[in-house]
């Protein structure tokens, strides 16, 4: 009997169901290809709007149902008008980090053809690499969990910078094994240690565990930027660059910048990886005014999926998983290739809906 995989989906605000339907619809299209993928999906109702009609971020149940999942599978939370009384947004995804400690923040950057460049040397066509964001200490320490702050009224405001042990060397761990599995693929093999360690005792300890823990990996180069250094050479020279790990506030920043460089947010995919658990989602908002009006680019929410059967392939064994979102991922880099993806987002002429219908085609004629 074949092995079933459940998938939590939470559609959430904006634009977050047309971004998910589509790249549900290029899931089932790529299992039509590679055969039964086993996947069983439940919905799960969360988000901003959930919150101003029930008052609380997700539907009694929700968290259980997340935790039972082998993935869950978010399309995008927030708006802007639904606010904490504190001021801050409605984001059960930072709690489900927090409580499922997905500690590895994955977010790829990708030069496709045909996109707009930010950067106009030859080599721009070669930025392929992968941001890894430590996603639950950092200085979202204090962000994943309201009440940790040492201070806070309205004179004065503190967060915590948190870096420990054993999340770090998870992490390092985690870069060195995601640049191994690169490698084998044609990637370069390298991991950049992203930090501060020059000011920040916390930043040195998270350098002091990189060296420890690339011993443990000959194969693969290792090396060094502290993070200013780093926003410049991304603007010099991003093809230069593998896998980079860092720091949370970090990474969240860098990983924008990267971002802007290969198209813009309609293209980041996000993966958020525990020990047991992982979420999936597009690195973009939700950007209510375009709801449901067929404009939202859905790439990234689509090579987030792709990234979530990958992920799964590994923790099942299932190679028709990989198979599949190896097609995916093709099968788009092909269509900006031959120009026949035109997202309006970079000033084509395709909605949501015409930009899936055509991955569809691809990923049906295999060309």
């Amino acid at each position: 009997m074949s092995q079933q995989l459940d998938i939590a989906v939470i559609r959430g605000d904006g634009i977050g169901d047309d971004v998910i339907a589509s790249a549900l619809a290029i899931v089932e299209a790529a299992e039509k290809r590679v055969g039964s993928l086993g996947l069983h999906l439940t919905e799960l109702d969360a988000g901003a709007a959930y919150y101003r009609e029930n008052g609380v971020d997700m539907a009694p149940g929700a968290e259980d149902a997340a935790a039972k999942s082998d993935a869950i599978f978010l399309g995008a939370i927030g708006l802007p008008d639904i606010r904490h009384e504190d001021g801050t947004e409605i984001s059960p995804h930072l709690r489900l980090r927090e409580i499922f400690q997905l500690y590895a923040g994955v977010r790829p950057a990708r030069a496709y053809p045909n996109l707009p460049r930010q950067l106009q040397h030859p080599d721009a066509d070669n930025i392929d690499l992968v941001i890894i964001r430590e996603s639950t200490e950092g200085l979202f320490y204090t962000a994943a969990v309201h009440n940790r702050n040492p201070v806070a009224n309205d004179d004065e405001v503190q967060e915590i910078l948190r870096i420990t042990r054993p999340t770090t060397e998870k992490l390092h761990n985690f870069a060195f094994k995601l640049a191994e599995k690169r490698k084998q693929r044609g990637g370069q093999g390298l991991v950049t240690c992203v930090d501060k360690a020059n000011v920040f005792r916390s930043m040195a300890l998270f350098r002091k565990i990189f060296d420890e823990c690339r011993a443990g990996f000959p194969e693969i180069e290792a090396s060094y930027n502290y993070v200013d250094a780093m926003a410049l050479n991304l603007i010099k020279k991003p093809w230069e660059y593998d896998v980079l790990v860092m720091e949370n506030i970090f990474g969240d920043i860098l990983s924008d910048l990267v971002g802007g460089l290969v198209g813009g947010m309609g293209m980041a995919a996000c993966g958020e990886i525990g020990d047991s658990h992982a979420l999936f989602q597009p690195a973009h908002g939700s950007a209510p005014d375009i709801a449901g009006q067929d404009k939202a680019n859905p790439l990234a929410t689509i090579l987030s999926a792709a990234m979530m059967l990958d992920y799964l392939s590994d923790r099942s064994g299932i190679s028709k998983l990989a198979d599949a979102a190896l097609l995916i991922e093709e099968s788009i880099y092909k269509g900006f290739e031959k120009n026949r993806i035109r997202p309006m987002e970079f000033g084509g002429d395709m909605g949501t809906r015409e930009v899936t219908r055509e991955i569809i085609t691809l990923i049906a004629d295999g060309k």
